[in-house]
């Protein structure tokens, strides 16, 4: 058994997860394209500027749809736990790579839940006020001060959803073995007992009574 690995996403869990960061990248591309004329040149990326304005609402609205999935799949894994707080007291030494004494963790770190909730909070203010400045729909519906705030929150939004995806890429490449899970869907035993302690334990439990041997029924007389 020590030299299995655990399954940590399944294929569907981690062909959501690419999808959702396939049209994070086009709908950012896009959406940089429109915020100023300096960057407008991406536009050329969906076919020019009337293409861009069409495609980045229905791209914004399709990923905020697949990220549902992804919240609807993981929104458990990612509620705070008592030893959360305590291992952001601790974060120098997980910056180190000296995890020893800091305490075990489920399947998510509190910077990663940190993460997934800022992002849940992007995506709903991106999606709403992205309705409301969409000229093609639903902004005859709105007054010109709600127009104007709602751009404000939508591009306000849009750049801390930016930098979480930096953050969020650059910590799965330092720490080495979380990118291959995302690829894979597998990690190593060791990766997931030094990571991710309270969720091994939690795995290795399950298997253990899944391949417990069952005791013969035997009939008496």
């Amino acid at each position: 058994m020590s030299d299995k690995t655990i399954l940590r996403y399944t294929s569907n869990q981690r062909t959501n997860h690419w999808l959702v960061a396939i049209l994070f990248l086009m709908a950012g591309l896009s959406g940089l394209a429109l915020f100023h004329p300096a960057l407008f040149w991406l536009s050329n990326l969906f076919g020019g500027g009337p293409w861009t304005r069409i495609l980045h609402p229905f791209m914004g609205v399709l990923m905020f749809l697949l990220f549902l999935g992804l919240v609807f799949r993981f929104w458990r894994a990612n509620y705070f736990i008592a030893n959360d707080r305590l291992w952001l007291r601790r974060i120098d030494r997980v910056m180190k790579n000296e995890e020893e004494g800091v305490p075990p963790i489920g399947k998510y770190n509190p910077g990663q839940k940190l993460l997934f909730w800022t992002l849940l909070l992007c995506m709903l203010v991106l999606l709403f006020s992205g309705l409301v400045i969409w000229r093609a729909y639903f902004s005859e519906y709105f007054g010109i001060t709600t127009i104007r705030w709602a751009m404000l929150l939508h591009a306000l939004a849009g750049f801390v959803l930016i930098l979480s995806i930096i953050v969020h890429i650059y910590a799965g490449i330092w720490i080495k073995g979380s990118v291959s899970a995302m690829v894979h869907g597998r990690v190593s035993r060791a990766w997931a007992r030094k990571h991710h302690e309270l969720w091994y334990r939690q795995v290795t439990q399950d298997e253990t009574r899944d391949e417990a041997p069952t005791r013969p029924i035997t009939k008496k007389g």
